[in-house]
């Protein structure tokens, strides 16, 4: 019976995650179906590169310090949040600078997105430090509702306005109310505690490795889109942009479970308490396959109608539908294994495994695009996608004898496949 309250707090905050991934999953689906349709194929697929190059700039500068912060917050919640505020401040202050930098050097190529980029990854740590009480509201209302839906209004609003040069803006000004927003919740949280010796070399001590991982980890989430511009063109870049717009449904319903599970899983994992740890692994991949695998089995079966959505010759890129389906079935087969592995301490396991995967994406990519173009890039993602996840799957189940798959697990896949 003592692992039924976490879990039963894993479904509601879990729930409340998935709700945010969909809203969020809908209104970036119908923001690229917005631009696609409104304006040619080489001004959205100059739109989707730089988009792409900001979040993976982000992605970089945010140092993974969110994931610090949520590790040490759950973890003081004994301690009275002893010591909190200087575990916020000494996570702000690199990021903050990391980010300005990558302002300044990226300026050229982002253009009018880069003045984002320091608003970004600040109000990310923010609203990550907020996960680590406990509370999944502020994330599901901020990040996985109001972003998504003020940045798909003002898409339209540009779209009807047939304002090209004013899509950045659009998509980039809704992050600084989230900015504002996540700053006053975590403000009416963090008691005000005196600053502990040794609190930045704590949180750097974790999150080094931790840094190095978010970095190859957002690298990899879009390096794909970036390469494809590149090596061919941005007309081809718009093309598979709109064909794996989809798998931001399986990120962010992961993303969702895993933002309610890690505080829970560092906590049970800190304590020894393997049952706990397993029953949460097993209990959110069930959820994961009952809710994500129906969406990819018809995404596989209707891609060709589904792709015409986005204009004409969009729907040549079925192949590459095809296999982000059956890519991502397997990965969400596996679990949202990198949580577990980081919860239980293994950063540099984590960080070696994401090193692995970025390689096979990159060497797939560079020999494959050339001559397929989007499907060789679909190619490349899916092979690094295999490698980020069964290589954790394998050193779980080693060190731990943790496995996705439990008394759980038969009625979730049977309930995906009705």
């Amino acid at each position: 019976m003592a692992t039924l309250n976490p879990v039963r707090r894993l479904a509601r905050g879990g729930a409340a995650g998935i709700c945010g991934a969909a809203v969020s999953a809908a209104a970036q689906f119908l923001l690229v179906l917005v631009v696609t349709r409104t304006f040619t194929a080489a001004e959205a697929g100059a739109f989707f590169t730089a988009t792409a190059l900001t979040l993976m700039a982000a992605g970089i500068a945010r140092l993974d310090a969110g994931n610090g912060l949520v590790y040490f917050i759950a973890r003081a919640k004994t301690f009275d949040y002893l010591g909190i505020s200087g575990y916020i401040r000494a996570a702000l202050v690199p990021c903050a600078l990391a980010a300005c930098a990558a302002c300044w050097v990226l300026h050229p190529r982002l253009g009018p997105l880069a003045p984002a980029l320091p608003v970004i990854v600040i109000g990310d740590v923010l609203l990550a430090a907020t996960r680590g009480f406990g509370v999944m509201r502020p994330t599901l209302l901020l990040d996985g509702v109001m972003l998504p839906i003020t940045q798909l209004l003002l898409t339209v609003a540009v779209a009807v306005a047939d304002r090209p040069e004013w899509l950045p803006a659009a998509w980039g000004l809704p992050y600084l109310p989230l900015l504002a927003l996540a700053a006053l919740e975590l403000r009416g949280r963090v008691p005000r505690t005196p600053y502990l010796p040794g609190t930045g070399r704590d949180l750097w001590r974790y999150t080094g490795f931790r840094a190095a991982s978010g970095a190859i980890q957002a690298v990899f989430q879009r390096v794909d889109i970036v390469i494809v511009a590149v090596l061919a063109g941005p007309v081809e870049a718009a093309v598979y942009t709109a064909a794996t717009r989809f798998k931001v449904v399986g990120q962010l319903a992961s993303q969702g479970l895993a933002q309610a599970a890690q505080p829970r899983l560092v906590r049970a994992l800190a304590a020894g308490d393997l049952a706990a740890a397993r029953e949460l692994y097993q209990v959110s991949t069930a959820w994961l396959v009952l809710l994500t695998w129906p969406l990819w089995l018809g995404y596989a079966a209707f891609s060709p109608w589904l792709l015409r959505l986005f204009g004409p010759g969009y729907d040549a890129a079925a192949p590459v539908a095809l296999v982000l389906a059956a890519t991502m079935m397997v990965a969400t087969a596996c679990g949202m294994v990198d949580v577990v592995l980081t919860a239980a301490g293994h950063t540099g396991a984590a960080l070696g495994n994401l090193v692995a995967a970025v390689a096979c994406t990159i060497v797939l990519d560079l020999a494959l695009i050339p001559a397929y173009g989007a499907t060789g890039a679909i190619a490349g993602w899916s092979g690094g996608v295999l490698v980020k996840n069964l290589l954790p799957l394998w050193q779980l189940h080693r060190r731990y004898g943790l496995r996705p798959f439990g008394h759980h697990s038969p009625r979730a896949v049977r309930g995906a496949l009705a």
